[in-house]
């Protein structure tokens, strides 16, 4: 892969326990902190795993982070570098019988003087009782919990679990990070990879070392030789973006895009929306936000940013994909490109508030409707203006009128931007306020 004066100099695991028959991943697998790639902000000479593993110490922790990022890896390395004996469980497999198990064997080795690292895969797949079980062993220190999950433990791993680990936030690996692992792999294999063809491996692995290591493993199957853009496309098929559809990973993205179109900024909006197709989210649910977006976000600085959103859900509904998502994507741009107000939700928001927070006033009796001759009689309607009689209502607004409740002082929930429509909303609202106050001061004279 590189030319004899290039070429890195690397060491390779010796743990003979790893056949020769297993996955290039798990042959690969680094048990010491030089030779592991990536997570620097952990391993770094000073960061906190790099001083645990140099300090031979070890504490119960939560290892977050994506696919393929070294999560067994580091619990492997940890366990290794504490002189403690690791029990791995994977919560796919595993359930209450299994930790029990794993604690009993915890309980012979503590007697004997020797500490047990409890490694649990897929931590956020047990549900709230199953974690339960490891909190008595973990308090008294028959074991030292290490759970390693994709999901955010705010969510997946219960509170009580939580205070007792520390959490540790494993990043996607760089595209440098990926070349250096891909190097170790080449040297390991003693195979030549192209230029493009590692650029291709790399960009499709997605952060991911994992996937890396198997499409390159499977990529010297396909090869004539020299590891190509060839023999990686064959390996490869069909390339999958990160995307969970439901995880952090969903909700960060549909984030990136709200917040795009917030910030007017088309082309991320634009490429978020990609991003998430390509990722397997429903168009239908992006089709919804967008919605959402256009009365949060834009509101009446341009109210045909709702119409054109409802129209694009239309059109997708009608077309199906990938021909309706085009409407959907034109709807994108749209909403990320016009003036933008929250005066709206804003309002919404505070009325909202108000209501909950405050009793339910009577409606004023001006206001109600008296379709019975009794009704009259207890005074419904009485002393209502209408505001479209012109004879009486100059200007099609009855001036001076109250319309909330006699016990509210006045509110103004709704406070206009000058933002495109808005701005003109803004100034008619302004003149009818000044109107108002010239009728109720003029009232106040006549009554004083």
């Amino acid at each position: 892969m590189f030319e004899d004066d290039d070429k890195p100099q690397l060491s390779f695991p010796s743990d003979s326990s790893v056949a020769a028959s297993a996955p290039l991943a798990a042959q690969l697998r680094p048990n010491k902190p030089a030779d592991f790639f990536g997570q620097s902000h952990l391993l770094a000479e000073g960061k906190p795993l790099r001083l645990l593993i140099e300090q031979k110490s070890i504490t119960s922790m939560i290892l977050w982070g994506p696919p393929g990022t070294g999560k067994t890896t580091l619990a492997n390395m940890l366990a290794a570098n504490a002189d403690a004996e690791l029990i791995s469980l994977s919560a796919v497999l595993s359930g209450v019988k299994e930790v029990r198990a794993a604690v009993a064997q915890a309980q012979q080795r503590a007697a004997s003087g020797v500490r047990t690292i409890l490694f649990v895969d897929e931590v956020h797949r047990f549900n709230k009782a199953q974690q339960d079980a490891f909190l008595p062993h973990v308090e008294k220190g028959t074991i030292i919990f290490i759970g390693a999950t994709t999901e955010n433990p705010s969510f997946e791993v219960n509170q009580a679990l939580l205070s007792r680990a520390r959490v540790f936030v494993l990043k996607p690996l760089t595209d440098q990070d990926l070349h250096e692992v891909l190097t170790r792999a080449a040297e390991f294999t003693q195979a030549q990879v192209n230029a493009d063809a590692a650029t291709l491996m790399v960009r499709q692995a997605d952060g991911d070392a994992r996937r890396l290591l198997n499409l390159f493993e499977l990529a010297l199957q396909f090869a004539d030789g020299e590891v190509d853009e060839v023999a990686v496309v064959a390996a490869s098929g069909d390339t999958v973006t990160r995307f969970d559809k439901g995880g952090d990973v969903f909700y960060e993205q549909i984030s990136a895009l709200h917040k795009s179109v917030r910030g007017s900024h088309p082309d991320a909006a634009l490429y978020w929306f990609c991003r998430m197709l390509e990722g397997g989210a429903d168009p239908r649910y992006l089709g919804r936000r967008l919605i959402r977006m256009a009365s949060e976000d834009i509101g009446n600085a341009d109210p045909r940013a709702l119409d054109m959103t409802l129209s694009a859900l239309k059109a997708y509904e009608r077309l199906g994909s990938p021909e309706g998502e085009l409407a959907l994507a034109q709807a994108t741009l749209y909403l990320a490109s016009v003036s933008k107000s929250d005066a709206a939700y804003t309002a919404y928001s505070a009325a909202r508030s108000f209501v909950a927070s405050h009793p339910s006033y009577a409606v004023p009796m001006h206001l109600r409707n008296a379709p019975t001759g009794l009704m009259k009689n207890l005074g419904y309607a009485e002393g209502y203006r209408h505001a479209h009689t012109e004879q009486t209502e100059e200007g099609g607004y009855a001036a001076g009128e109250t319309y909330l409740p006699e016990e509210m002082e006045a509110a103004q929930f709704y406070q206009p931007t000058d933002q495109g429509l808005e701005a003109k909303i803004q100034a008619r609202l302004a003149r009818l306020q000044k109107l108002d106050q010239s009728a109720r001061a003029s009232r106040r004279q006549k009554t004083s």
